[in-house]
């Protein structure tokens, strides 16, 4: 086996901890991965510098320099991210400077909401009507058996799915770890449209009691876009919690390689998957909520949206210093990744995917 194919299989086998066979990197692999790598569209995220929008002086327009600064495709921001500059409080005029700004950058905006509510659906879709922004994420957040919180769910999509058509829009519902893979694809099933997709989220099937891998495949008919991050895995009593930490770092217990690598891989003629959203969540934490013991269908308590509390010992301008240079390195580490990647490939396709032993001259 050759070097490259050595350190490919290493990637690949990198904390995958449920039983598997890891591709080997061959000549028809290296194929149809390398203009897959080379068609990679990454967005920045609101939430990986979330404390300097809340606590600090970072707006989202700042968030658009940050994205073009770093070369990305464009910005993916929930809609409240910034407290009173968030773009659900800016006016028509401040909207359409916003708007403005990303088309002079050449950034595409994507939107989020932390809802499945036709009331939030509403709101979301009058600032994409506002900026001309086609991408909206969702997730539930309903308290009740999981029956009743999946059948809310599909109502609440079909509404999408009717606005989607009016409105020329695109509804991304995300796994947000009290939901399973399983869960999702079932309501999708349900629907059954061609405007409403699923987001995947590197970190947020722990909390589900699901392992990376196995989420990613169940979800994978679906999928549209991802967020990506680091997480270590915080075991509980009959289910895992999850800790963010930073993407690649010694404390990630993800796949990230590997489950990167299958995201690329979806779609038959064109990538499936359309945008991988750098969403680092350095101290952000998030305990079971699915169990393994649990009833068939089990009671889903009620969550508030996503928060990341000031860590005890961190001072506001320590945490904001923090978050600023978690986020830069995500870059890095991603684009560090793409870069090996494409170089293994670019090696095993000029070998023919041969597999010399490396010793062998």
């Amino acid at each position: 086996m050759t070097a490259h194919h050595e350190r490919f299989a290493v990637l690949m086998t990198h904390n995958v901890a449920e039983p598997d066979v890891p591709p080997v990197l061959d000549e028809h692999l290296a194929a149809r991965l390398l203009p897959r790598l080379a068609q990679m569209r990454l967005f920045a995220h609101s939430y990986s510098l979330v404390a300097n929008l809340t606590h600090g002086h970072l707006t989202p327009a700042d968030l658009l320099d940050f994205a073009f600064r770093h070369g990305l495709h464009g910005l993916s921001i929930h809609i409240l991210d910034g407290e009173d500059n968030c773009l659900e409080r800016m006016d028509a005029e401040q909207l359409h400077a916003f708007a403005a700004k990303a088309r002079a950058l050449s950034l595409v905006v994507h939107l989020e909401i932390s809802s499945t509510r036709r009331e939030d659906v509403d709101r979301v879709i009058a600032v994409a009507e506002a900026i001309g922004a086609q991408n909206i994420r969702v997730y539930s957040r309903y308290e009740g058996l999981l029956s009743q919180v999946l059948k809310i769910v599909e109502s609440d999509l079909r509404y999408m799915a009717d606005q989607a058509d009016v409105y020329d829009l695109y509804f991304d519902c995300e796994q947000h770890e009290e939901l399973k893979s399983s869960d999702i694809v079932h309501v999708l099933r349900q629907i059954n449209h061609p405007r409403i997709h699923a987001l995947f989220d590197f970190g947020n099937m722990i909390n589900a009691d699901e392992r990376p891998l196995e989420a990613l495949r169940g979800l994978a008919p679906y999928i549209r876009q991802s967020h990506l991050k680091g997480v270590r895995i915080v075991p509980e009593l009959h289910g895992f919690g999850h800790q963010g930490v930073n993407q690649g770092s010694d404390q990630d217990d993800l796949p990230s390689p590997r489950l990167l690598c299958e995201l690329l891989m979806l779609g038959d003629h064109e990538p499936q998957v359309t945008v991988f959203s750098l969403e680092q969540e350095n101290h952000y934490s998030a305990p079971a909520f699915r169990h393994s013991d649990e009833d068939p269908d089990p009671f889903i308590p009620y969550r508030d949206m996503s928060d990341t509390p000031l860590p005890p010992g961190y001072s506001v301008e320590q945490m904001l210093s923090e978050e600023r240079r978690s986020a830069e390195n995500q870059v890095m580490y991603v684009r560090g990744l793409i870069t090996e990647l494409t170089a293994l490939a670019e090696l095993a396709r000029s070998d023919g995917g041969g597999k010399r032993d490396v010793h062998s001259d």
